[in-house]
């Protein structure tokens, strides 16, 4: 990565220090490393926003599977760079699946999840979000289950780590469920969400807000000109200038948001957005649950399926290979197709 001070780089550093008071003591020599895992809506701007991160020229290109690539920097003169190592699943909810080959117990405890929810798609929010993060829990839930028998202590770490974005008194403690891992929510597409009507923006805005308190994650909702602009930033001072417009809490649903983790609250929330007499028909044992159905009440779901994406990415003309693709061919004519997508899937690594 550049050692220019961009907003990226400054946003790094503050969850950093938050986090970890004492990282600025890092002894000399030592490497920092962080793992993120980019998921969500399939076209919903994933690929774009690692590379205006990593600023790189780029054209973006389709992710069929599951993509990785990384980025290096110096933290200082003269020191070892730390590495910044980026995962990308492709194909929306049809590859969740995969999301076990970059999450292990190795790197659990620098590892972040960033969902990217296509705010243009209102009907694919809910199915996308639920989807991915119910699979990406239970695989991380199942990695702690073994660390407490293995490393007791890095598994009490990871747990209690859940709640320090809440402070002990806050009203919500009981109220949330906090992803075992840092999760960070954004809203894409802003440009064209905000043609929408207001009443739709703000149900939407809502429901997001809510989503991610539950979860503890931070919110941010934004267009791509907006990473466009961090890469026009040369000069230091105007890049910290212009971070700070976006660093205090923006809760205004006419504006994009920004929450970081901890900063929002059920009562700054308020109920869901349904009349009085669709309450009483809606039957629902958790607030996650009431609110889940009140939105597809609005925004009624597509069929599952419809999301799945059935391409092969093995037979992606960017991925061919003369002899494979021949010996593939040979044993598809004495096996068959596999009926499962999940049966040949491609993983390619980018670098």
């Amino acid at each position: 990565l550049p050692t220019s001070d961009t907003l990226w780089d400054l946003a790094i550093a503050e969850v950093e220090k938050r986090e970890h008071p004492g990282d600025d003591d890092v002894k000399p020599g030592e490497v920092w490393e962080k793992s993120v895992l980019f998921m969500g809506n399939k076209n919903g701007g994933k690929t774009t926003i690692i590379l205006r991160c990593l600023e790189r020229e780029e054209s973006p290109k389709p992710t069929l599977a599951l993509e990785y690539t990384f980025g290096r920097r110096a933290r200082r003169h003269n020191t070892p760079k730390d590495v910044a190592h980026f995962w990308e699943l492709g194909g929306g909810t049809s590859l969740v699946e995969l999301i076990r080959i970059p999450i292990t117990s190795h790197n659990i405890r620098s590892f972040a999840v960033v969902l990217v929810l296509d705010l243009s798609k209102p009907n694919e929010l809910w199915t996308t979000m639920e989807s991915l993060l119910q699979v990406t829990r239970s695989h991380v839930n199942k990695i702690l289950t073994k660390l407490e028998k293995t490393n007791p202590e890095v598994a009490a770490e990871i747990k209690q780590r859940m709640w320090n974005h809440l402070q002990r008194d806050h009203p919500d403690c009981a109220l949330v469920d906090p992803f075992p891992i840092p999760l960070v929510i954004i809203g894409s597409k802003y440009d064209i969400f905000h043609e929408f009507d207001y009443e739709i923006r703000k149900i939407i805005s809502k429901t997001l807000r809510f989503v991610s308190h539950y979860y503890g994650a931070s919110l941010v909702v934004c267009i791509l000109t907006f990473y466009l602009r961090i890469r026009e930033m040369n000069n230091s001072s105007l890049a910290k200038q212009y971070f700070l417009q976006y660093k205090s809490v923006s809760l205004d649903p006419s504006k994009p948001l920004f929450i970081p983790a901890g900063l929002d609250s059920m009562s700054q929330i308020g109920l869901p957005p349904a009349s009085d007499s669709d309450f009483g028909t809606v039957r629902a044992n958790t607030p996650l649950e009431l609110w889940k159905k009140v939105f597809e009440k609005t925004f009624p779901p597509k069929n599952f399926r419809d999301l799945q994406d059935t391409k092969d990415p093995a037979q992606d003309s960017q991925y061919a290979e003369y002899e494979v693709d021949v010996m593939r061919a040979q044993k598809n004519q004495v096996c068959g197709n596999s009926p499962n997508p999940l049966h040949s899937q491609t993983i390619t690594f980018l670098t």
